[in-house]
């Protein structure tokens, strides 16, 4: 299994969290594409190399062109915004996932709900490409899980929209709830709400506080835009390495809706499965079936996980005109999935891998990755597939 180990012996931010996965080693040209796919316009992305203390590392910067400060944005904006894109279903939960998270903080602070919430600068451009760029790159570099050093909180005070806060600022310090932290003698902000959000939600607070066993293949730095002192460069490291954990084929439980469509046009269903992906669904199919007196329906059936069942249940419910949904839970197994890069002529192909007992039994090039390739050279989509299978003939010769 792949797992990203955040080592933020100096603190994390969205940006941070963006140059140390791009330094990794992922071409910037494929993650440029991947991140057109989320269709949010109003910013240059600046990536440069800069030195920290004699350390390498990678800066990233997010420029807004059209001053967007996102404060009129709810969290029902963000998710139209990424149903709306042409992001993976793993981006687009992930990132929901995220924004949810930062949604409940600031609701428990103010007291009131998350689609009350008003985001201010975690809702603007750069705090969205940040996530979502962060996501996109932790797909690219095939990453399954992910995990957290104790975080580190400054001291002193920062000025937000709600005036003179203390270090950490009210919704950091609830977000990080849960998760080890310890005080440096550094006054200013080391972790922003955007970092916080990020690492708690990806990482498992329980084995948070140190590195996992793991064999190290990657490792990269995100550089921060403050400079502390001389002795502690403002960096974010992220180890990437595989572990033998194969926890991600062991039996899991997900639940199962299903309801019967007999009054809504098919053409309605696309936004129901983009919204339903969105929402961190595994897998959405329609089947056609016939009712009493032979009359054509549809049969919606979602799968989802457990703690998700009540987000599809009002989802369906919205989107369809349903007026009950069965609901059941059943075990599951799964293959270790894994990834791996091949290139191609049409450019960088990711391949989606399976393992069971720890030997790869399938693999198959990534379709998103066939399909953007495709429409980049003006070819189909079968001969960029083909294309990568012949790349990655040696790896599976090799049983890799």
């Amino acid at each position: 299994m792949k797992i990203a180990h955040f080592d933020c012996f100096s603190g994390a931010s969205g940006d941070m969290t963006l140059g140390a996965l791009l330094d990794c080693g992922v071409d910037e040209g494929e993650f440029r594409r991947r991140l057109s796919a989320l269709k949010l316009p109003g910013f240059r992305l600046t990536i440069k190399k800069v030195v920290r203390e004699g350390i390498t590392a990678t800066d990233v910067d997010v420029e807004l062109l059209s001053g967007d400060h996102g404060h009129g944005r709810h969290l029902s904006d963000i998710a139209e915004l990424l149903a709306q894109s042409d992001l993976s279903s793993y981006v687009t939960g992930k990132a929901l996932d995220v924004f949810t998270r930062l949604a409940d903080s600031e609701a428990k602070i103010h007291g009131t709900s998350r689609e009350q919430i008003h985001f201010h600068e975690v809702g603007a451009v750069d705090a969205i490409v940040d996530i979502v760029g962060s996501l996109i790159l932790l797909e690219i570099l095939g990453v399954q899980r992910a995990s957290t050093s104790s975080i580190p909180c400054g001291t002193g005070t920062i000025v937000c929209q709600h005036g003179i806060m203390p270090v950490p600022a009210p919704a950091t310090l609830e977000l990080l709830r849960g998760f080890p932290v310890h005080s440096v003698d550094i006054v200013g902000e080391l972790v922003t709400p955007t970092g916080a959000a990020l690492i708690t939600t990806l990482c498992d607070p329980v084995s948070a506080g140190r590195m996992p066993a793991m064999r190290i293949s990657a490792s990269g730095f995100g550089a921060g835009k403050k400079q502390f002192k001389a002795d502690m460069p403002n960096l974010l490291r992220i180890v990437i390495g595989d572990t033998e954990d194969e926890t991600d084929r062991t039996p899991e439980t997900i639940s199962i809706l299903e309801t019967n469509l007999d009054d809504q046009s098919p053409e309605t269903f696309e936004l129901l499965l983009t919204r339903a992906f969105a929402l961190g669904a595994v897998d959405v199919f329609f089947t056609a079936i016939s009712m009493k007196k032979s009359r054509p329906a549809t049969l919606l059936t979602v799968l989802c996980p457990v703690d998700r069942t009540e987000k599809m249940l009002s989802l369906i419910f919205t989107e369809t005109g349903s007026f009950g949904i069965r609901i059941r839970e059943q075990r599951r197994a799964t293959l270790a999935r894994s990834w791996r890069t091949v290139g191609t002529a049409y450019g960088p192909i990711r391949i989606k891998t399976g393992r069971w007992e720890g030997r790869e039994i399938t693999a198959a090039p990534e379709y998103e990755d066939c399909k953007l390739a495709a429409m980049a050279h003006s070819v189909s989509v079968r001969s960029v597939h083909q294309a990568a299978l012949v790349a990655d003939a040696p790896n599976q010769t090799s049983g890799n």
